[in-house]
């Protein structure tokens, strides 16, 4: 059995994708992932041997839009990139499942192809429920009123801003394939039985009438690689340090790193920073800091004191499964979402917004060094299942035969 995996996104929605190829092929499936070229992904996916399709621009390389005409005409371009590309690359395969941006053209390919379509996504706020209220309308010039509460008609607004920004995109394409219109892009593309592959504890779903959600588990890809010497090094040389890096968000505040390691040093601790694509440096050269690149978070989050991130689905994950505190600084996207979850759930503190100063950071910091969060964090950590990577590849395989 063949499987096309398509994303286009960051690291945190390229990453559980491999995890899910991973588990396929122990399956005896073929699995291949469709994403973006960026160098990061490529050495990703060789790592572990699955075939790499890329598609549309390194994400790397992207800005922030500064207009709802520019999502719009963005979203045209790469719906144009995937249907060619994805179609290509689906030829042959028994399912497609999409995650990402890359929904906006991968049930059509399905369609045409007359194979599985399966839509995933790595947080529940981006799935329609009367029980929590659309992502923020973030797309310029579109914000949602504020006199408006209800969680239905903002989910409605939310489908209409896909239409008007996507609808004739979409359409346009498949009529070139010979397929119909669709009036609902977004309840299209996201389908009523959407994968949501987030961990019960840390992403939980609430049932409603509305979907019809398989939740998963997260999907985590084994890593066992080792730390490199330096940092064991460092890591060996003294108290835990905390961590502080921000991914694949490459636009962060300027003094960032200097704020994170001024407030570090604040609470009498050593720093780790993560250089990520932000290209976090340190400020001077005294010995109780160090820079790292890419490294295997699963085996150092063990052994930090803490980890200062960004709120991605897949660094949460990485350090609630290793029982570090968390203090999560939301630069965008679902981010907020997971700095609520780590707030609530206690293991941790959420940042009032993406731009820390010293204050406000050692103030986090403070809530998330206490023995009582450092207890809570080991707690949480044993709930924390491993397994939804299998859970998916069974089913995609058993719905796809």
């Amino acid at each position: 059995m063949r499987v096309l995996l398509t994303t286009y996104g960051s690291r945190g929605d390229v990453e559980p994708l491999v995890g899910l190829a991973v588990r396929l092929r122990a399956l005896g499936a073929e699995a291949r992932v469709c994403a973006p070229p960026d160098e990061d992904f490529a050495e990703l996916l060789a790592r572990v041997g699955v075939p790499l399709v890329p598609i549309g621009r390194p994400m790397r390389s992207m800005v922030r839009p500064s207009s709802s005409a520019d999502v719009s005409r963005r979203v045209t371009e790469l719906i144009a990139t995937q249907f060619d590309t994805v179609a290509e690359a689906a030829e042959g395969c028994d399912a497609l499942l999409a995650t990402g941006m890359a929904h906006f053209a991968s049930r059509s390919v399905a369609e045409k192809l007359g194979i599985h379509y399966v839509y995933a996504t790595f947080c529940p706020f981006l799935l329609p429920s009367p029980h929590h209220a659309p992502p923020p309308a973030l797309l310029p010039g579109r914000p949602f009123p504020p006199e408006m509460t209800d969680n239905r008609v903002l989910w409605d607004l939310n489908a209409q801003t896909f239409n008007a920004l996507h609808g004739e995109a979409l359409n346009t394409h498949r009529a070139s394939i010979g397929l119909p219109s669709v009036d609902d892009v977004r309840n299209f593309t996201f389908t009523d039985h959407p994968w949501l592959a987030t961990d019960p504890t840390l992403g939980p779903w609430q049932e409603t009438s509305d979907l019809d959600v398989v939740h998963t588990g997260a999907w985590v890809l084994p890593d066992e690689r080792p730390l490199p010497a330096d940092l064991v090094a460092f890591l060996d040389a003294g108290e835990p340090p905390v961590y502080v890096g921000f991914g694949s968000m490459h636009r962060v505040s300027e003094d960032i790193a200097q704020v994170a390691i001024e407030a570090i040093r604040g609470q009498g601790r050593r720093a780790l920073v993560g250089r990520g694509w932000a290209g976090l440096a340190l400020i001077d050269d005294r010995d109780d800091c160090l820079v790292v690149g890419e490294v295997n978070q699963q085996q150092l989050f063990g052994r930090v004191a803490a980890v200062v991130h960004h709120g991605g689905a897949g660094t949460t994950t990485t350090a609630a499964r290793a029982g570090a505190p968390q203090v999560v600084v939301p630069q965008a996207g679902d981010q907020s979402y997971w700095a609520t979850r780590v707030a609530d759930l206690g293991i941790g503190a959420a940042h009032d917004g993406p731009t820390p100063t010293i204050e406000s950071l050692s103030v986090a910091l403070k809530t998330t060094l206490t023995r009582e969060t450092h207890a809570r964090a080991t707690a949480v950590a044993g709930t924390i299942r491993t397994d939804g990577a299998m859970v998916a590849a069974k089913l995609l395989l058993d719905r796809s035969r």
